[in-house]
């Protein structure tokens, strides 16, 4: 038997995690981490080994084999350094047709804003009914994506809402479906939590609605929104610094306007195809 020391000196950051194995068929180590090995890490292997290979297994797969050497003393391989590559992947889309906006490893926000403007007077929202059509795509035996192969479902569906105007806004609205056959479980909503709100839907004639919104806003002279950090394809997310959550509904203040943005988000899951039709947004005139 001898030891072997591992060090990697470049890779893409998105390499790994890495199974490692001999030219003898061994399995030398199973998910270990690019970290671990940009520190460096030791096995023990048979006399006859003479080639080591990396597999990295995350989102970019590749493997490569490296010779096993002795002519490299311990302060060369203290001092080894680590170097990132910028390296591109090849994907293959549509291996796995039960998911919907999954992209290379990560779910992708699907985001849809509806602006409504009123005529003359303010006018107060007082719900919204959303007319969408929800799927769940069960594998299909033809090993391709296939259109047929899905289900309308009823308890699916956005995961948050936002409605807002020029000056006042709701915040984040988390959505669940209301508890069925359960009263007490259903008078502990709205959960008013430290970055969002958390409220109930129903499904009723084919239409998605949900109510108990109201302005939270702390200032009105401070942006209701600002510029993500996440990604550049989000045109904007809530700017939580300004938002009290904790406001609770005796000292609501609704939203009051002539026109209301009514902005929906899928984020927490990709097993659902949201086909959204239109919504309306019932309102009250508000006359001062």
């Amino acid at each position: 038997m001898k030891t072997i020391n591992l060090k990697i000196t470049a890779a893409s950051p998105n390499s790994g995690p890495f199974n490692i194995k001999d030219d003898r068929g061994n399995v030398l180590a199973n998910d270990v981490s690019l970290s671990s090995l940009i520190s460096g890490v030791v096995y023990e292997v048979d006399d006859a080994v003479s080639v080591v290979t990396l597999i990295s297994t995350g989102d970019c797969e590749w493997s490569k084999n490296f010779s096993v050497t002795e002519g490299m003393t311990a302060y060369e391989y203290q001092n080894l350094t680590f170097r990132s590559l910028k390296t591109g992947c090849l994907w293959t889309h549509l291996r796995n047709d039960t998911l919907y906006n999954y992209y290379y490893g990560d779910i992708a926000p699907y985001i849809i804003e509806y602006p409504f403007a009123y005529k003359y007077h303010d006018q107060i929202l007082q719900n919204i009914k959303d007319y969408s059509k929800v799927y769940t795509y069960i594998p299909s035996t033809l090993g391709e994506f296939d259109s047929n192969s899905k289900i309308q479902t009823d308890d699916q569906y956005f995961n948050k809402a936002v409605l807002y105007n020029g000056q006042q806004s709701t915040g984040i609205l988390e959505l669940v479906p209301k508890p069925m056959n359960n009263l007490s479980e259903y008078l502990e909503y709205p959960i008013l939590n430290s970055d969002s709100k958390t409220i109930v839907f129903t499904k009723t004639d084919s239409f998605y609605q949900y109510n108990t919104f109201w302005a939270l806003q702390k200032d009105d002279q401070v942006p209701l929104f600002k510029t993500s950090c996440e990604s550049k394809s989000i045109d904007k997310v809530v700017n939580q610094d300004n938002m009290n959550y904790g406001d609770l509904s005796f000292k609501k203040s609704q939203l009051r306007a002539k026109n209301v943005k009514v902005r929906h988000i899928l984020d927490n899951t990709s097993t659902s195809h949201i086909v959204s039709q239109f919504i309306v947004a019932p309102a009250q005139i508000s006359y001062k």
